[in-house]
């Protein structure tokens, strides 16, 4: 760890300025973030172009705030109205949800509340120790591991999201599709352009991330559920008794330790290392009673606790490979491109001091976010109050803005909300967006990296598996893709005894 640059990235961030901008974006990301069917990935997506009157330090400091702010923003949805923001939410609303209807929303809030902290804090410290050793190793991947880096990416996140495999890899070829659109970057040909001009440069990340998520979300709302009223339950005084304290700091601990190994390698987001912790802390804590009946604050402080120290450990294989594998980190990979500063393995030497006060910064964001939020969670729970209607009229408004800001073109608007309608057919026929994310920001990228490496072999396919780490890269993915194949083929095959007794018989 290179504590002289770490020590010079917190004298960036600690300053008036800076310390004003990371407020901002914990208040802003949890005010976004709390709102009914708005995960992290849409807070973050939607406050983006906030940052972009900022310079680059300033933007990602501000951004860093956005973003713990609206990770717990998804969890206050979760707990309150039982209404995950996204996928990694859904394991706390199990136990949270119960604890809000039985009177005790505000414990749950705060475990969920000291649970990123805990889990922030030992995700960030890792995040400080292990990536530039990551990306000094990095350094020396060629084009044909670049490639099956992202084929990895591509096959966990289409994999292991959604309810069936057809569906995630059809999600990502609907992103791999729209990344397409514009000039090829090697021949500088026009493709999938319709003869616009305005679409020859391609469309913006942050138009998809919109359109897939607010826009998308906003319709599917407004089809289904603009008769239904939920009545919001109040939240009262945050506090924790002793008992909770007493029942909360081991989870809070032991999450970390599950979730930020799971984050740290390119295969997925945090829904695996929530479903796993909140296993753990119920075959450890079952004694202690309350679950699945009046909500187990385990429940909430594990899963909490794993969650963000998984998505610490996605920024080490973003920051050093520039892969993402959450939505949140898609759209974090999609604001460094917006400034012009591409992740990889050469970041923490270009770009060091912007790297050292994000990562910084992230540590004043998790002290803000506990400060800020726990006083506040009950005027929280007041925007829950907003009518439906209004509510989501608001977020089109907004994204319509924030979209039309990107590039100050009508077109804009036209594309956003073409991208928003295929947002609600996903959501119509159950593909999962974030392949589709995946698709758009690591398409281009994965096509440059396979062509630069078939260039180098004269066009030998040999040339993408030329290389020990692109083997091994390219076995994983092989694992992951037949693996429920092979344990459907292992249930269906008769035991030995059985096939003795048919032999018998």
């Amino acid at each position: 760890m290179d504590l002289s640059n770490l020590m010079d990235g917190f004298a960036t961030a600690l300053t008036p300025q800076h310390l004003l901008f990371a407020a901002i974006g914990v208040v802003l990301g949890t005010a976004v973030g709390v709102l009914p069917g708005i995960g992290p990935a849409m807070a973050v997506a939607l406050l983006l172009p906030v940052t972009y009157a900022l310079d680059p330090t300033g933007a990602f400091i501000m951004f860093a705030g956005i973003y713990f702010g609206g990770m717990f923003g998804g969890s206050t949805t979760s707990i309150l109205l039982n209404t995950p923001g996204e996928s990694a939410a859904v394991v706390v609303a199990i136990e949270g949800n119960k604890m809000a209807k039985n009177g005790r929303g505000a414990q749950a809030l705060a475990a969920a509340a000291v649970g990123h902290f805990f889990g922030g804090l030992v995700g960030l410290t890792l995040l400080v120790l292990l990536a530039p050793v990551i990306a000094g190793y990095a350094v020396n991947i060629g084009a044909p591991d670049y490639f099956a880096f992202m084929v990895l990416a591509f096959a966990a996140t289409s994999t292991v999201l959604g309810s069936s495999r057809i569906r995630g890899f059809a999600s990502l070829l609907i992103g791999l599709t729209i990344g397409l659109i514009g000039l090829d970057q090697m021949s500088g040909q026009a493709r999938l352009t319709f003869g616009t001009l305005q679409l020859v440069d391609g469309i913006d990340v942050v138009l998809v991330a919109v359109g897939l998520f607010a826009v998308g979300e906003t319709l599917w709302v407004a089809a289904h559920l603009r008769h239904t009223q939920e009545k919001p339950i109040p939240v009262g005084r945050p506090w924790m008794s002793r008992q909770d304290l007493r029942r909360a700091w081991k989870p809070w601990l032991r999450g970390p330790l599950i979730g930020f190994p799971f984050g740290a390698i390119p295969v997925g987001g945090a829904e695996v290392p929530t479903f796993l912790s909140y296993t753990v802390e119920k075959q450890l804590s079952r004694r202690n009673g309350g679950w699945g009946s009046k909500g187990a604050i385990e429940g909430v402080a594990g899963p909490e606790a794993t969650s963000l120290s998984s998505a610490a450990g996605t920024m080490v294989t973003m920051l050093t490979l520039g892969l993402p594998t959450t939505s949140v980190a898609a759209v974090m990979l999609a604001a460094f491109q917006q400034y012009g500063i591409q992740p990889g393995p050469l970041l923490f030497q270009r770009e060091s001091n912007l790297v050292w006060a994000l990562i910084a910064s992230m540590f004043v964001g998790l002290v803000l976010l506990l400060v800020i939020n726990l006083p506040m969670a009950p005027v929280w729970a007041k925007l829950l109050q907003v009518p439906r209607p209004y509510l989501y009229a608001g977020i089109l408004f907004f994204a319509s803005v924030g979209a039309y800001a990107v590039g100050g073109q009508p077109v804009d608007l036209l594309v956003l909300f073409i991208i928003g309608a295929i947002g609600f057919m996903m959501r119509r026929f159950g593909l999962p967006v974030l392949p589709a994310i995946i698709g758009v920001i690591l398409g281009p990228a994965a096509e440059l990296q396979m062509r630069r490496a078939l260039q180098i072999s004269d066009g030998d396919l040999t040339g993408l598996v030329n290389s020990p780490l692109a083997i091994a890269v390219y076995v994983i993915t092989a694992v992951l893709l037949s693996y429920p194949l092979w344990s459907r083929f292992v249930r269906r095959s008769p035991k030995p005894t059985e096939r003795a007794d048919r032999v018998d018989a």
